[in-house]
């Protein structure tokens, strides 16, 4: 079975209601029993967690794919610093060869020893990033750095962590899918999990259904917004609406890539479609199609290509948009979450 088949499979199951699915639900029971008594062994002490000597904030998600979490730890990096913190962020590396191990992570970071979210978040955070597969460990480093506040990037599921506040990402489109476990459904964790979160938020409109949660009902929406389309070489910046009209080959190694192509569509670009799964690794000749299209790709992407590239190759930044009268109140209950934190202390 191909990837794109195999994807389209899925798809359907997750979120179409098609009952092929069903017969990976006793793998799903497995997969509850696991992450149920692993839980509860945090719960109960048998397992221990670890705290560091500052806060931890922890943004994640309770489905597999994407869901918008990376622009909302880069947004809320940024907004930490605009009021006085010093935050740095930690990461799993996922995909990096050196993820084991603790690495501090830079803009010019190689992504194939590093991972590419973590490379994006240095980029457009300006904090302190690091990465560890041991993320207290990576985050006590960021500490002995100076830092006054652990952001943990996909960390909802890494209970070895203690955390002082959660913030969960869905999306909106999909939302929580069939609401079944992995990997019968898109779930890490049951839908009563978003029960416990600090602030639940949502990329994009909340489809409406039946048998939405408290929590669902009174999540905070945000958009990711595009304006700019830039060169892998850095030698321009053009606005994104100049492309309306146009063909382009997008490119897309992400959880979500229809995301990605139907933001571009919004904005009347034509797009030729070449979805890659997440994190994979990608280099020019893969993305030589053989004609004088444009091409498109995600930050997360072009990171991965580096610099020394034409001048056909070009991503779109995204940026998190919330209306201020709903992001203000949040960032002030997060900063008085972590000043009262801090006078405890």
């Amino acid at each position: 079975m191909s990837a794109a088949v195999t994807y389209r499979w899925i798809h359907r199951a997750w979120y179409e209601g098609a009952r092929s699915g069903w017969v990976l639900l006793p793998l799903s029971g497995l997969y509850w029993f696991v992450t149920m008594s692993r839980r509860f062994l945090y719960r109960a002490g048998v397992l221990r967690v670890r705290h560091v000597s500052v806060p931890v904030i922890v943004v994640g998600n309770i489905t597999a794919g994407g869901t918008g979490k990376t622009p909302t730890v880069i947004w809320l990096a940024r907004e930490l610093r605009a009021r006085g913190f010093s935050p740095g962020i930690v990461s799993r590396g996922y995909g990096g060869s050196k993820s084991k191990s603790p690495m501090r992570v830079d803009s010019d970071s190689d992504a194939r020893l590093v991972g590419d979210e973590p490379v994006l978040l240095a980029r457009r955070s300006n904090c302190p990033v690091a990465v560890d597969a041991n993320r207290v460990r990576a985050a006590a480093m960021l500490v002995d750095d100076g830092v006054d506040i652990i952001i943990a990037d996909d960390g909802l599921q890494h209970y070895r962590l203690g955390r002082d506040y959660e913030i969960c990402v869905i999306d909106g489109t999909r939302g929580l899918g069939n609401r079944w476990l992995l990997p019968a459904g898109p779930l890490r964790e049951l839908p009563d999990r978003l029960e416990d979160v600090d602030q639940l938020l949502v990329n994009g409109a909340m489809r409406p259904s039946n048998d939405m949660s408290v929590a669902e009902l009174n999540a905070v929406e945000f958009d990711l917004v595009a304006t700019e389309a830039c060169r892998l070489n850095g030698s321009l910046a053009r606005p994104i609406e100049r492309f309306a009209g146009t063909t382009v080959h997008a490119v897309a190694g992400i959880g979500n890539p229809s995301r990605f192509f139907e933001m571009l569509r919004a904005l009347d670009i034509q797009v030729i479609e070449h979805s890659f799964a997440d994190h994979a690794v990608l280099d020019v000749k893969q993305l030589d199609f053989g004609d004088n299209f444009e091409v498109f790709m995600t930050e997360k992407d072009a990171v991965k290509l580096g610099r020394s590239i034409n001048d056909k190759y070009w991503y779109v930044p995204v940026d998190l948009q919330m209306e201020p009268v709903l992001a203000l109140p949040l960032i002030e209950q997060i900063e008085s979450r972590l000043r009262g934190w801090q006078g405890a202390q």
